[in-house]
């Protein structure tokens, strides 16, 4: 302000000491021991979160900022700093508590949502994600990033917590909704979550499970490509789908004996028409190909084909009040469905809620055990805790110790044997059967 102060004083004071002095507070050891051992001068020259820590160990010792030469000098220098600093650096590669028994592999679900992230702003992912004012401002950075990550990035790490002992991890491939659409796209993305599988199995994940649309039947077999391409893997992969029909199933009232089941040919519809079936609900399936559908009636017992009905036009439901979405369906085909309808939902992205007399279930969803702990942020537009069920299907996997790989078609025997583990386990069902629109 003088006009006498030196400009390389005024950027390099915050550029070089506050970020040694951060470094010294970050508590986290970043500082390579290579770097010491190929030059060890620096040792007097760059104080470490290890020397750091260590002052507030003994109090009398390591009082210099950035240089420990001058603790040398002056004999105040801890001896074991060094030493605890090589120790950590050895034994960091050796500790399990920083590999991930559990990956939940998702991916991005739009540029507006890409800002939820907790290291973007931790605040706001740690509320339940919605659209707000404020992410107009980031829309074009958020939208930039997400072109660089097209060109060139990899799966990485968004969120981890720890539940009985065992670190869980969500890790993120580097992809929005819309891509996962895209005819061309498709090699590349399979290609991320291999590579994303394949990096799970060497670090020793016993578990990884896919998310969305990361498990598409048309982009990869529901994950059979993965399991078929690597035989030996040791890391088991899981859809986590059954899970996900257990949650929808146990939220249709036992009271019910209709249903209208869009995305009726689908995994998760196949299995749920097939279920509901066995309770002797009449399952009416929309779908226009006649082979889907008679394949998949000649998959129940001869006893309970009667219940499946065929249909190819939403008003065919008009007097149905339980609908199933596993297909977006717009606010016109909505306007088929009678008054007091209840949606329940299984599509990706969710339905608009349309209908003030209607009802409308959010993605089926389980609440993680009550001693989880680390929770800080929220799973997209979830509460805290509260994970989505294909997530919860892949933390039961790995409870329970299952050691086979769950991909490709759900087995419907095996709906309520994962739905009794979830809940043997201490997972809660999320209850969204009174959410009402409020337009």
């Amino acid at each position: 302000m003088m006009g006498y102060g030196s400009r390389s004083m005024i950027y390099g004071y915050p550029l070089v000491f506050d970020f040694l002095r951060c470094l010294g507070h970050s508590n986290v050891e970043v500082v390579p021991l290579q770097l010491f051992e190929t030059l060890p001068f620096l040792r007097y020259l760059l104080y470490t979160p290890t020397y750091h820590s260590l002052h507030h160990t003994d109090m009398g010792t390591n009082f210099c900022l950035f240089m420990p030469l001058f603790d040398a000098i002056w004999k105040t220098r801890n001896n074991k700093s060094w030493e605890l600093h090589k120790k950590l650096s050895s034994d960091a590669g050796k500790d399990r508590r920083t590999i991930p028994d559990f990956v939940f592999l998702a991916h991005v679900v739009d540029v507006s949502s890409s800002m939820h992230a907790p290291f973007v702003i931790r605040s706001f992912a740690s509320l339940p994600y919605q659209m707000r004012l404020f992410l107009l401002v980031g829309w074009p950075s958020a939208f930039i990033v997400m072109l660089m990550m097209w060109v060139w990035s990899k799966a990485f790490l968004v969120s981890f917590y720890n539940l009985r002992g065992r670190l869980h991890e969500t890790w993120s491939v580097p992809r929005f909704g819309f891509q996962y659409f895209l005819p061309f796209a498709k090699e590349g993305i399979n290609k991320h979550i291999e590579q994303a599988i394949l990096r799970a199995d060497r670090l020793g994940v016993k578990v990884i499970s896919l998310a969305a649309l990361n498990k598409n039947e048309a982009l990869n077999g529901g994950g059979t490509l993965f399991v078929n391409k690597h035989p030996n893997l040791r890391v088991r992969v899981v859809h986590g789908n059954t899970l996900t029909a257990a949650v929808i199933l146990n939220e249709i009232p036992e009271d019910v004996k209709e249903v209208f089941l869009t995305g009726a040919t689908s995994k998760l519809g196949r299995a749920i028409a097939l279920y509901l079936s066995q309770r002797r609900v009449r399952v009416l399936m929309l779908t226009s190909s006649t082979e889907r559908f008679e394949k998949i009636q000649k998959e129940a017992p001869l006893e309970y084909q009667s219940y499946f009905v065929q249909v190819t036009k939403y008003q065919a439901a008009r007097s149905c009040k339980t609908w199933i979405v596993g297909k977006w369906i717009t606010p016109r085909e909505q306007s088929w469905a009678p008054t007091g309808t209840h949606f329940h939902q299984f599509v990706v992205p969710p339905i608009f809620s349309f209908r003030r007399d209607c009802t409308y279930g959010d993605l089926a969803a389980m609440r993680l055990p009550d001693d989880v702990q680390g929770l800080g942020n929220c799973e997209y537009t979830m509460d805290r805790g509260v994970v989505h069920a294909c997530h919860a299907g892949g933390v039961v996997h790995l409870l329970e110790g299952w050691t086979h790989h769950e991909v490709g078609a759900l087995d419907v025997d095996r709906i309520d044997v994962v739905w009794n583990a979830a809940l043997k386990h201490g997972l809660k069902p999320v209850s969204n059967s009174t959410k009402q629109n409020s337009m």
